[in-house]
């Protein structure tokens, strides 16, 4: 399932990924904030500094780093952090039998790589749920499929 995709005033927009998960919240909370678990799905990334106003590092892949600043941050519950321009915003809420992952990227502007970066966070999501559950993915298949579905999306939020 596409993230719900709602469209901000200013052009932007703002796109809600749900998860269930089949695991405890302290277990996908790893996920999002220890390295080497992290970067299992997100190799670019690391905590610099995990508390309200530390960072996230997105490795460039020259040799700098882009700094990413921590707004919101609660043990197994909320990480919220920048990123360039947008926002990203992880909340874990406890349910039977697991928890609910829910990812929210407030987007400011909305550009020809905007689905792209959909359809990533998309299959991000999916391959943390198979790294707790100890299966694999194909994240090049699956991101293929997910992009040209989310650049759909895209262009009929930009039609509205």
């Amino acid at each position: 399932m596409l993230a719900e995709l709602q469209r901000l005033p200013h052009g932007g927009c703002t796109a809600r990924f749900d998860r269930v998960v089949a695991h405890p919240a302290a277990e996908v909370w790893a996920y999002l904030t220890e390295d080497g678990k992290l970067q299992r799905w997100f190799p670019e990334l690391s905590v610099a500094e995990l508390r309200e106003g530390g960072s996230i590092r997105f490795d460039m892949g020259d040799g700098t780093f882009e700094e990413m600043r921590i707004t919101e941050m609660e043990p197994s519950a909320v990480l919220a952090y920048t990123w360039a321009d947008d926002h990203v915003r992880f909340e874990l809420k406890p349910v039977p039998g697991g928890c609910r992952l829910t990812l929210i990227e407030t987007i400011r502007r909305i550009t020809p790589h905007t689905p792209k970066d959909l359809a990533g966070w998309d299959v991000c999501l999916d391959a943390v749920q198979a790294l707790l559950d100890g299966r694999t993915l194909d994240r090049k298949s699956e991101w293929e499929q997910r992009y040209e579905k989310y650049k759909q999306a895209i262009d009929a939020l930009a039609a509205e």
